[in-house]
């Protein structure tokens, strides 16, 4: 079940949803508005390799002019906010204003664990040219109810490779899983 509007303001006063900064203005019927926050990232090389750890270049996000995306690039962005969900699984959806702009929030990684403490990176893509600002809505914040009782929370896994707090992108840790 998802969480209501109701559901997620109660969660936040017991303490097992934390999203800062907040808004009351950003809380919808059943989500909650985030923002895309004042950094970008791409990755330095072409070719990409999922053995290696790949470098990215980390930008700030021009206050008035923003900045201008390219089709066939991948950008990392992140949100503005904080959040930390403790009881209930959160969704990263983009929202349809964005998708009608073309942009692509995420590849593969919609769907957070129970225990994540972070802000959240963006896997960015765009379909045209479309500049972007710092702080524009950028994707909403979905909370599922979690059926049974979690062994061990996300933040508390000693596998967890995003667990270092961070407002800037972070680049994908895939070259630490054996394979």
């Amino acid at each position: 079940m998802i969480l209501t509007d109701q559901q997620i303001r109660a969660e936040m006063q017991r303490g097992t949803i934390v999203i800062e900064p907040y808004d009351a203005s950003c809380l919808g019927t059943n989500s909650y508005d985030v923002h895309l926050g004042r950094y970008l990232a791409t990755y330095r090389d072409e070719v990409l390799d999922a053995r290696r750890h790949n470098q990215i270049d980390t930008f700030e996000i021009d206050e008035h002019g923003g900045y201008v995306l390219q089709p066939g690039r991948l950008y990392l962005g992140v949100t503005d906010e904080y959040t930390e969900t403790h009881a209930t699984v959160p969704f990263l959806e983009g929202k349809s204003s964005v998708g009608r702009l073309g942009i692509d929030i995420h590849a593969t990684a919609g769907k957070g664990d129970v225990g994540f403490c972070n802000h959240w990176t963006l896997e960015i893509s765009v379909s045209m040219p479309v500049r972007v600002y710092r702080g524009m809505p950028i994707g909403q914040l979905i909370y599922f109810t979690v059926q049974g009782t979690v062994e061990t929370l996300y933040h508390h896994k000693a596998s967890a490779k995003y667990n270092e707090r961070s407002d800037r992108p972070v680049e994908s840790m895939m070259w630490r899983n054996h394979f």
